[in-house]
């Protein structure tokens, strides 16, 4: 479920001439039956909305004056969000001939004509006020308060996101209710300016138009979030932008160092700009340090599912898992124990929005199926990167929507998948003509493979040093010291032991690696760095070095790039 709540307006929309229908109520109460929440957004004062409307326990949150004053009925508590009206600007209304006038919390009411009484008044008195309207009503606030900023604070209590809102109005006053919130709505009485706003208008009017919203949202859930706000850009080519949406689960698939990880990194850049909250299961160290995120757990010490479900309580909260505590063939175990906490936080919550699973083939693997490893039936949501596709568990891959296939293998990658999950490779399956060039797939449409180029980070990219210094990386992606005549199978899985081995081994074998350029290679192809890697072969090239020197230059590159403290 990803659609968690409704905010709906009263006069206009929930109700006609003040009264709402029975068979609106009913259609209330089906959608709490769901376990979703509702919320109610008016101008009224709640003295009068508890007159003409006896039903506000069916409520969870009640925001009155237009956002000015929230109301819980659980509770019967009242919480004013914005200050108390000047009594000065009152006063000077009454003198400008405005006797029909409506004093709250912290509104100001009255109707038209008598807004330019009201604009002359706050002038006059150098007031930080603000007029609103709503179909004849004039409404006097605080600068910035409005219907937005009233949701905003209940849904801040009740530890929702905006994103996973459905808001319905039908007057001025609800512009920026509808432009807020995950999938703004308008009924069909609505001015044509609102439907103009709206991501959806409504067959029904007023309260007809609410049973129908209802309908749906029980129904499509989150296919009604149609909008920018909930679609996140991978990439682009001549055809427009490649996206995915929040029913989509994508695999991103690749050799190291092809740029996997720098597509992760710009797309949870673009999710922060939307507001949408993820959360990483960083295997190897790779996202330590991300921009925007809490980090849980370290190298010494593994995370804890506690501490996981608590940071995410707060909307705000990008969460990564640094599961380096844990040995490799602990990471399915620890996921199998945590999916259940977090897939309960997801039905009660509808986040995080995303869960990004790196080196997938480690927590999903193919030896386990969706029942072993605790996965929920809606996998909607979720990224998962991996080079080795074939080594991750086919139920989860059944589950697929789009793919990103990076690098010289990303046909590979793609026809993986595909036999994995026992169906024909798609059409136009060919590798990427140029570098930058990846192969997306929408799995779930009857479209070919695209040639795209992706969206690239903003933030400049650490050297993931807890990883590479201390983590534990593939055999493919481990050096090995073998030696001239092939009689060593020295591995080392990270830079420290590679710094250690190096220190232990002749001079015959350190060179015969030296001179034939697989240190370069290795940091060029598997650590992916670049720099480090040219760094080296200036080295290797530099026959006047002994071994003792050349051995020393290596060991500082690496040390300088990898910071003294992550390798210990």
């Amino acid at each position: 479920m990803y659609l968690m709540a409704l905010a709906t307006d009263y006069d206009g929309t929930l109700a006609e001439d003040g009264a709402v229908r029975p068979e609106t109520l009913e259609a209330l109460k089906r959608l709490k039956e769901t376990g979703r929440k509702l919320l109610l957004v008016t101008g009224r004062e709640l003295p009068d909305l508890k007159r003409v409307f006896p039903h506000t326990d069916l409520f969870d949150k009640v925001v009155v004056e237009n956002g000015a004053l929230l109301y819980t009925p659980d509770s019967d508590e009242e919480k004013l969000i914005a200050p108390a009206p000047p009594p000065e600007f009152v006063a000077r209304l009454r003198q400008k001939g405005v006797d029909n006038i409506s004093v709250g919390r912290s509104i100001v009411a009255t109707w038209e004509p008598h807004q330019t009484a009201a604009l002359e008044a706050i002038n006059e008195l150098g007031l930080e006020l603000e007029i609103i309207f709503n179909k004849g009503a004039v409404m006097v606030l605080p600068s910035g308060v409005n219907k937005a900023t009233g949701l905003k604070s209940a849904i801040e209590e009740m530890q929702l996101s905006f994103l996973n809102v459905v808001a319905v109005g039908d007057a001025e006053n609800d512009h920026a209710l509808l432009r807020t919130v995950g999938c703004g709505v308008a009924v069909a009485n609505a001015l044509p300016a609102l439907k103009d706003t709206a991501d959806l208008v409504l067959v029904g009017a007023r309260g007809e138009g609410v049973e129908e919203l209802i309908a749906e949202i029980i129904e499509r859930d989150h296919a009604l979030c149609v909008n920018k706000r909930h679609r996140i850009p991978i990439g682009e080519d001549d055809d427009g932008p490649a996206e995915i949406g929040p029913r989509d689960v994508l695999l991103i698939a690749g050799s190291s160092g092809s740029g996997k990880s720098m597509l992760v990194t710009a797309v949870s850049e673009r999710l922060q700009e939307r507001r949408s909250q993820f959360c990483v299961f960083d295997a190897e160290g790779d996202y330590e340090g991300l921009e925007g995120t809490v980090t849980v757990g370290s190298s010494l010490v593994p995370p804890t599912e506690s501490e996981i479900v608590e940071l995410l309580a707060n909307p705000d909260n990008n969460v990564v898992i640094n599961a380096l505590g844990l040995e490799v063939e602990e990471h399915p175990e620890f996921f199998s124990k945590l999916m259940p906490s977090l897939s309960a936080f997801r039905a009660k919550t509808g986040r995080p929005h995303w869960l990004i699973i790196d080196e997938a083939h480690l927590a999903l693997p193919a030896s386990r199926d969706s029942a072993s490893l605790a996965l929920a039936d809606d996998r909607s949501g979720m990224i998962m990167i991996t080079v080795h596709p074939d080594s991750v568990s086919p139920d989860v891959l059944a589950a697929v929507t789009a793919v990103a296939a990076f690098g010289p293998a990303a046909r590979e990658a793609i026809e993986a998948l595909c036999a994995a999950v026992g169906e024909a490779p798609p059409d136009g399956l060919d590798e990427p003509e140029a570098d930058d060039e990846v192969l997306f797939w929408q799995r779930s449409s009857a479209a070919p493979v695209r040639r795209i180029r992706v969206e690239k980070p903003r933030q400049a990219r650490k050297r993931h040093t807890r990883k590479y210094a201390e983590g534990h990386l593939d055999e493919e992606a481990s050096f090995y010291f073998r030696g001239p005549e092939q009689e060593m199978n020295l591995r080392a899985h990270n830079l420290t032991a590679f710094l250690q081995i190096a220190e232990g081994i002749n001079d015959e074998t350190w060179e015969h690696h030296l001179r034939g350029g697989d240190y370069s290679q290795w940091f060029e192809e598997s650590i992916g760095d670049a720099e480090l890697a040219e760094e080296a072969a200036g080295v290797e090239e530099d026959r006047s070095l002994s071994p003792a020197e050349s051995r020393d230059r290596i060991a500082e590159a690496v040390r300088r790039r990898y910071t003294a403290p992550a390798l210990g």
